[in-house]
């Protein structure tokens, strides 16, 4: 065999650096007669020992029929701590006489001490190794005997992350840095926030800010200066809670990051004014672009030099930056049809263009990823290859006349990546360098990871995947060392210090307090028992929980929790839950009657090695088990648990426990299982025990309990034994028919509330079969929440943002799987969101929910009132209408109500009333107002209009659009006035809004208006939209779109 092709024919090439490469051959003889579990000899690779781990007839139960084959790390004992190696591995059986003949198969794997084998369970056929079979004319096995190869590639890991999972991964242990908790939707804030952190300059101005009387909640420097300082402090992630709050955000409401970035940035600008850091923002970011005109057939030049906070560049038609910002500066050429009007001469052929006056320190440069797609009417990405470097001098983008007297060259500091495919369902993080001649870190919400040069340029790219760069951040490689500067301690104000070390202290304190106190408590009954749907027998987060002092004694404890559930004290007992070596966790140890005056503290240090915990199985003795006493005596009696599986409902149901003799066979118990379950005593069933994770045995029924090794806090499983029929049925229906596959289908689902209003009620996981149905996923996420489970309502989740999505019908058909998308979702990203409603979702169920968001008279964002109705599936626009009424307050009882629907911040549909409601889609943004007295007594005239708010260009729209009286024959200052009055607006701020007329489209260049006498009644077509330009809102100017919509990302 040449080993060296067969490798590489086999191996996928995976992008990673080589450490070692070596291959190993196992010459296996005798294989009918080998062991169940044998290994192969050892061998080096990557200074480290390896060996082939072999179950010639399979590894576990279900899997009789395969061969299992793995790769096995040797050297765990030698491993220092935290030891982990990544390697790429495929594992060959192939013919010793005619290596042509062969089955491979290959995967990559991060071997730690946790796992130190990896490889295929179901490897390939027992059957198929003896005979030619898929085109072989020869078998594998030949004369009892085979080779297995192992072919390893070790590759270096130079960030110390490859392939983590990512479980209890310390970000500040691993990088210095800290992450930012995503309190719904706030990726993009996490993202800005991050970057912001890590320009030292610009964190130092921002402590600056006078802040000793704010609170933290109405102040947003204060709040900023927080987040800072914690991020600075702590160890652990930190939340945003107050800044969302300082800035009136919803944790729901979806925003993109330049908008956010906007906000943000006017905000602190205006907190600067006046103290010692004022101008700050415009020495670190702004810098100038002059845009001209010149005359090809004429000596005339008219320009003007303006402000730019940050560079909208072209991926489309541009391999790479230096491209892009070539066609950024490419002269327009202006002729024939698009002659220019200029002032004096007449229309005339000009060149038209702009040039760069000046880069700031900071250049902030957003790639147009999205763009409008006219046919689908919606914004669409373009994950084009664009290359950017690490390095960049810009001097040849400068005009003539600009300042050279220092360098141009810039380097990279930062990449915004967006990871997904469309506008509103993606995920952003950063790709920062805090440091000078430091380290690449990815911040990723709240994680922090090192990455390598590849992962800054190469991965975000684009081109091939979804996940690319739409914003890059260069430093002027001279001004480099003073905006990274360290921090230094007289920098961070006093009074914050002050404040975040106490209540740092105080946190710390009640720790402590707590740990030297009390000791924690969780108790499962069997009601909890019953719905669960995992391994083991229990969720822990789910049990009942108790804070008790260590000096409490166990029958005081004892007593107060029979009191609690009304149970006399000698019908209960308490079982310890012991974490076995086999990683299952089983109650093992009972807790005997003779401890009732020791201590819990004590009983907690002889019984169990949970630190400040104890997990108690609550026993419950339904009736005397004889004459004298609750419970059996002696040691003839096991303690085992009952699961029983229901295909119907793709489901275990919990059957609490069950004391049996140990030398009794499993088949005298079969009446009793059944008599558990209210079956037919005469059921025949099939019967398993749960041992570990991946091994569910069928039991014999004619083989005893000892003979089983069955021990206290064993597992039993059991089914009907179906027809052929029911197989089939169940088939059809793609649901599982026994205990081991369903096992194998179980996968943890996170169920987070929908909304924060319910922050009495928080995140949790449940193991659940993919097949489950809604009724029984209803049931356990009630067990858990201790609620009704016909007043939860669950709503689906985008697989790639995590938002919620669709509501999910109580009376769908579909399995859990369905129901989360499982096939595009990593195991890691299973997302229910869930509501507790005041009624039964039986009757919410014939409803449809509507979010309305309630104007007033005054279209002023801040003002909002969000409003949730429902209404039966048969109501009208009228019905919704006359609800919203119940919940406002008109300024008139002969006001009327106008619905609106609005999609990409334009009116969509204006509803009449007689609409059914089932016309409107659940996501729809709804909008309700009180109609203006000057609609109601319009004349035939007047026009109403739409109303739109965008900056610079109108494809980037924003805010609330809304309806507007044109009256005939009123001139420009009075529309003006009026305009103003509705918007809610100062004169002062409704003064640097430009009037234009826009259309339809968008696409058409707006007609904007100066002259305060102009007729807008005889501008306007029916067509045409009243368009409101707020052009002076970020100091932008220039007609190529620094901050076009089409490359805004919500998040």
């Amino acid at each position: 065999m040449d080993y060296e092709a067969m490798a590489n024919k086999i191996m996928p090439e995976l992008g990673q650096e080589i450490e070692d490469f070596k291959y190993n051959t196992w010459h296996v003889t005798n294989w009918r007669n080998l062991e169940k579990r044998i290994t192969g000899p050892e061998f080096e690779v990557g200074s480290w020992k390896w060996r082939i781990l072999l179950f010639p007839f399979g590894n576990g139960s279900g899997n009789q029929d395969v061969v299992s084959i793995y790769l096995d790390f040797v050297d765990i004992k030698n491993a220092p701590p935290g030891w982990h190696s990544c390697a790429q591995f495929a594992l060959v059986l192939w013919n010793p006489e005619d290596p042509t003949q062969y089955i491979s198969y290959h995967a990559h794997h991060r071997f730690t001490a946790e796992e130190q084998d990896w490889g295929f369970t179901r490897f390939y056929s027992s059957q198929k190794l003896f005979t030619p079979c898929e085109n072989r004319p020869h078998a594998l096995i030949k004369n009892d005997s085979t080779n297995i190869t192992a072919f390893i590639r070790v590759f270096k890991d130079p960030t110390g992350v490859l392939w983590h999972n990512l479980n209890n991964y310390d970000s500040k242990k691993e990088t210095g840095y800290v992450g930012l908790i995503n309190q719904g939707t706030t990726g993009y804030m996490n993202t800005f926030l991050q970057l912001l952190y890590c320009i030292t300059y610009f964190r130092k101005a921002i402590y600056q800010i006078p802040t000793e009387d704010d609170e933290p909640t109405k102040s947003v420097p204060l709040a900023l200066q927080r987040i800072f300082y914690n991020l600075q402090i702590s160890d652990m992630p930190v939340v945003t809670r107050e800044l969302i709050e300082s800035l009136g955000f919803e944790y729901y409401k979806q925003l993109d990051l330049q908008e956010f970035s906007m906000i943000l940035q006017d905000i602190l600008k205006i907190e600067m004014k006046g103290t010692k850091v004022d101008g700050t923002h415009t020495k670190l970011f702004v810098g100038k672009i002059k845009k001209y005109i010149k005359c090809i057939n004429l000596d005339y030049e008219s320009s003007h030099v303006e402000d730019y906070y940050d560079i909208e560049l072209n991926v489309k038609g541009c391999k790479t930056l230096s491209d892009s910002l070539k066609n950024y500066i490419q002269e327009e050429i202006l002729e024939g049809d698009d002659k220019y009007e200029v002032e004096g001469h007449g229309l005339q052929d000009v060149k038209k263009g702009v040039i760069f006056e000046s880069f700031p320190p900071i250049l902030h440069l957003q790639l147009k990823r999205f763009e409008y797609d006219i046919i689908k009417d919606t914004m669409v990405k373009i994950n084009d290859r664009f290359e950017y470097p690490m390095e960049i001098d810009l001097e040849e983008f400068l005009s003539e006349d600009a300042d050279r007297s220092n360098s141009h060259k810039y380097l990279l500091h930062g990449v915004l990546v967006f990871s997904g495919g469309a506008m509103n369902k993606g995920h952003c993080f950063a790709i920062l360098k805090p440091e000078k001649d430091g380290k690449w870190f990815k911040f990723d919400d709240d994680q922090v990871t090192p990455v390598i040069d590849k992962q800054v340029l190469e991965d975000n790219y684009g081109g091939l995947h979804f996940t690319n760069a739409y914003i890059l951040i260069y430093i002027r490689e001279s001004n480099v060392d003073e905006i990274l500067s360290p921090v230094v301690p007289e920098d961070i104000p006093f009074h914050l210090r002050r404040i975040c070390m106490e209540e740092k202290m105080v946190i710390e304190e009640q720790k402590k307090e707590k740990i030297e106190e009390n000791l924690t408590i969780k108790v499962v009954t069997t009601e909890k028992l019953k719905n669960y749907q995992g391994f083991d027998l229990a969720n822990f987060d789910g049990a009942h929980k108790y804070k008790i002092q260590k000096g409490e004694t166990y029958g005081a404890f004892k007593e107060k929790i029979s009191q609690e559930f009304n149970i006399l004290p000698e019908r209960v007992r308490f079982w310890i839950f012991v974490n076995r070596r086999n990683k299952t966790i089983r109650p093992d140890f009972l807790i005997p009657e003779s401890y009732s005056n020791t201590s819990m503290e004590e009983v907690h240090k002889r019984m169990t090695s949970h630190r400040n915990e104890m997990k108690l199985y609550m026993e419950v003795a339904d009736k005397p088990f004889n004459d004298t006493t609750w419970f059996p005596e002696g040691n003839d009696h096991i303690i085992v648990f009952l699961k029983y599986f229901d295909p119907d409902k793709q489901a275990f149901v919990g059957l609490g426990h069950l004391y049996i003799q140990k030398f009794s066979k499993v088949g005298d118990y079969t009446r009793i299982f059944c008599e558990k379950k209210k079956l037919p005593p005469d059921t025949l069933l099939k019967i398993y025990e749960e041992i570990k994770q991946d091994m569910i045995v069928k039991i014999s029924p004619e083989l005893t309990f000892q003979k089983l090794e069955v021990k206290d806090g064993g597992i039993i499983c059991f089914q009907k034994v179906l027809t052929v029929n029911e197989i089939h049925e169940h088939r059809v229906a793609g649901r599982y028919v026994d205990i081991p596959d369903f096992y194998k289908s179980l996968i943890i689902v996170s169920f987070k509330p929908k909304f924060k209003t319910q922050e009495q009620k928080s995140k949790f996981d449940l193991v659940l079969g993919k097949k489950c149905m809604y009724n029984m996923i209803a049931e356990s996420v009630a067990a858990h929440l201790s609620t009704d489970p016909l007043k939860l309502r669950f709503t689906s989740a985008f697989s790639s943002s995590g938002i919620p999505k669709s509501v999910i019908k109580q009376t769908t058909t579909q399995t859990l799987s369905k129901m989360l998308q499982t096939s595009y979702l990593n195991p890691s990203a299973y997302v229910l969101f869930y509501e507790i409603l005041e009624l039964n979702t039986i009757e919410p169920e014939a409803k449809k929910f509507f979010k309305v968001y309630w104007l007033g008279n005054i279209v002023k964002e801040k003002e909002v009132k969000v409003i949730g109705i429902h209404l039966q599936e048969n109501a009208i626009i009228n019905d919704l209408i006359e609800e919203i009424s119940k919940k406002v307050t008109l300024s008139s009882p002969s006001s009327r109500i106008r619905l609106f629907e609005v999609r990409y911040n334009k009116i969509q549909k204006n509803f009449t009333g007689s609409e059914p409601i089932e016309s409107i889609q659940e996501f729809e943004t709804l909008y309700a107002e009180e109609i203006p007295l000057d609609e109601i007594v319009i004349n035939q005239y007047d026009q109403i209009i739409q109303v739109c708010h965008f900056t610079n260009d109108p494809v980037r729209l924003h805010g609330i659009p809304f309806k507007f009286v044109i009256k005939n024959g009123e001139k420009l200052a009075d529309t003006k006035v009026r305009l103003r009055q509705r918007l809610g607006m100062n004169e002062k701020d409704f003064s640097k809004i430009k009037i234009s007329i826009i259309s339809e489209t968008l696409y058409t260049k707006p007609e904007y208006f100066y002259n305060d006498d102009i007729i807008l009644s005889e501008k306007l077509s029916n067509e045409e939209f009243l368009g409101l330009d707020y052009v002076d809102k970020r100091n932008v100017y220039h007609e190529k779109a620094l901050h076009n919509n089409s490359n805004q990302i919500v998040l």
